[in-house]
């Protein structure tokens, strides 16, 4: 309980309730700490490269997503064509992160994996000048952005069959694992929603 509010007559505070700061409750509020509610910021971000066949299979399934999840105001859907420091700065202001993007491991074309950012192969970029992610990552940490965890951020890597082809489709097995891929992520994004901030 607030203690009792001292006026005095002919006086009436003008200051805006923005302009009370530490433990100075504005007139006539209540500040609850612990019951203040700030809604988990989740990035959903395909990458690829929409001229390539199965390389724009992580664009394709964030297109699919973006439908589903435009009623989510905690969900951001969107595309990107690069990693490593690009990567990273996307993820700036999120609490998670959830990446999808084709892969090639050698493992049957359509596979779905589940990677973490120290298992991710590739920084998407030709500069030698650029870092993989986790390396990105350390940077932007070090340097004070607010970025999810490492345990916050998912890759889901679609195993590709052709990435070297010029294309406006994806090979058919690739074709194949977007709607199981489009799943999984929802699934993904409902548990990260599910455990909180």
């Amino acid at each position: 309980m607030l203690p009792p509010r001292i006026s005095f007559p002919g006086r009436v505070d003008q200051r805006p309730p923005w302009a009370y700061s530490g433990n100075q409750p504005s007139p006539g509020s209540v500040r609850l700490k612990s019951l203040t509610y700030s809604p988990m910021k989740i990035l959903v971000l395909g990458l690829g490269n929409p001229l390539v066949t199965d390389d724009s299979v992580g664009l394709r399934v964030a297109a699919k997503l973006q439908p589903l999840l435009a009623d989510r105001p905690d969900v951001d859907v969107s595309e990107d064509y690069w990693g490593g420091l690009r990567l990273m700065e996307r993820m700036v202001g999120f609490d998670r992160a959830i990446v999808i993007d084709a892969i090639c491991t050698g493992a049957p074309p359509g596979t779905i994996h589940h990677l973490t950012p120290a298992s991710i192969p590739t920084q998407r970029s030709t500069s030698s000048h650029d870092v993989n992610l986790p390396t990105a990552l350390a940077l932007g940490r070090s340097a004070g952005l607010h970025l999810p965890g490492d345990e916050h951020i998912l890759l889901v890597g679609i195993e590709a069959e052709d990435i070297l082809s010029f294309g406006e489709q994806c090979t058919p097995a690739v074709e194949a694992a977007i709607a199981p891929a489009v799943q999984e992520v929802l699934l993904m994004v409902a548990r990260f929603a599910r455990l909180g901030a």
